[in-house]
């Protein structure tokens, strides 16, 4: 009976170890099943199968998806060029009697700049005034012989007389003209010993000085530079500029909002407009320049000066905007969030987004305002997961003006 007892209380013993064994063996099992099919954080995998079948609702952060302006501005490297710019040649030559500006100074259209000495011009004009004086004075004497050869009888002179008069008359005529043609040439010559400003702008330093000989062939006096209004001149890759056709056939284009940014990282206080675009692409860099034209009182724009561009919306558009930390990546490129639906679960859906702006993704397609989106627990979820919905904690993420507080 003893040995019977025993050998109970053995098998008992083998019995109980073996079960812990299986129990040991299924608890592996199933960790190492739940481990596999666990998704990682923001890749939208199924979530915990153990969990979703024991139906166990998920503690989440939520936030509601808010209807925010998106203004997000283009920007370019510019650089300002003038609209105009002369180099002021003297057109004769001659001795500077007045040089009437100050260097650096802005001019006018029709102002005068310099007085060359003109007394040379002046005898050559005088000279050429005498020569159409006695050029008109043979003519009228010409004139009057041959209106005498006409009236004259017939028997007292010949045809030859007669013809040769009318010639003497006609050359009189014409020496006239070339003497009328002469002294236009030399009231010019006189005239171009003033320099005027063909156009209004900042004049820089003078090349020449009182009492100095210029002459054409010398080089130029001076450049004049307008500088109100300013061209701002960038480069547009050839799928912009495309789109920017697009647009301005449709007549959107004036939606655009123009403005810069100084060399010193503040805001120019004037907007531009479209002045023209360049007639050829770049072959080296598949761009082409566009040019705009900006007012500049206050000559903050300086030619060849580099500037910041950003181009932006009028009116800008509004869009359903979520943090950044809802999104996850589906298969085939797209981008997904969970959304909360009304009997609380969630359900995962594709959404087409912009680029971020001032924290915010907002949403093009997919996502509705107010619609509640998970930003955080996410690895806990698969479609159909009861959720607990609990307030984001505060962050740079939800919260562009966010200030973390050092404990």
């Amino acid at each position: 009976m003893a040995e019977t007892k025993e050998s109970n209380g053995a098998a008992k013993v083998a019995v109980a170890a073996i079960a812990q064994i299986l129990t040991c063996a299924v608890c592996i099992a199933i960790g190492w099943i739940v481990k596999d099919n666990w998704p990682k954080e923001k890749t939208g995998q199924d979530a915990n199968p153990l969990a979703a079948m024991l139906g166990m609702p998920q503690t989440v952060a939520v936030t509601n998806a808010q209807l925010k302006t998106y203004n997000r501005p283009e920007r370019f490297v510019a650089h300002a060029e003038p609209v105009q710019e002369v180099d002021l040649l003297p057109q004769v030559d001659g001795y500077i009697l007045e040089k009437k500006f100050k260097e650096g100074a802005t001019v006018k259209e029709g102002e005068l700049l310099y007085v060359l000495d003109d007394e040379r011009y002046q005898a050559v004009v005088n000279q050429r005034k005498a020569d159409l004086e006695a050029a008109e004075a043979e003519a009228r004497r010409a004139k009057r012989y041959f209106e005498r050869m006409q009236n004259a009888d017939e028997r007292g002179i010949t045809q030859l007389e007669r013809d040769n008069a009318e010639a003497a008359s006609e050359s009189a005529q014409a020496a006239v003209l070339q003497a009328k043609a002469n002294l236009v040439v030399a009231e010019y010559d006189m005239k171009k010993a003033k320099v005027i400003a063909p156009i209004s702008g900042q004049i820089g330093k003078s090349a020449a000085y009182v009492g100095d000989y210029v002459a054409p062939s010398k080089g130029a006096l001076a450049r004049i530079v307008q500088i109100d209004p300013m061209r701002i001149s960038f480069p547009m890759t050839d799928r912009a500029y495309i789109a920017w056709r697009e647009a301005q056939k449709a007549g959107t284009d004036e939606k655009f909002r123009l403005r810069l940014i100084l060399a010193d990282g503040s805001e120019y206080n004037h907007s531009g407009e479209w002045d023209f675009d360049d007639n050829a692409m770049s072959k080296e860099t598949a761009t082409i320049q566009m040019r705009l034209k900006f007012p500049n009182p206050d000559r903050l724009l300086i030619p060849n000066s580099y500037v910041t561009l950003l181009v932006d919306y009028q009116n800008p558009p509004k869009y359903p905007s979520i943090p950044q930390s809802a999104l996850f990546d589906l298969s085939g490129g797209r981008t997904g969030v969970w959304v909360v639906k009304a009997d609380g679960t969630v359900e995962q859906r594709a959404v087409k987004t912009r680029d971020p702006f001032e924290g915010w993704v907002p949403v093009l397609d997919g996502l509705a305002e107010g619609e509640k989106v998970v930003i955080s627990g996410v690895a806990k979820l698969q479609p159909g997961t009861k959720v607990i919905e609990t307030a984001p904690t505060p962050n740079e993420d939800i919260d562009p003006a966010y200030k973390h507080v050092e404990d």
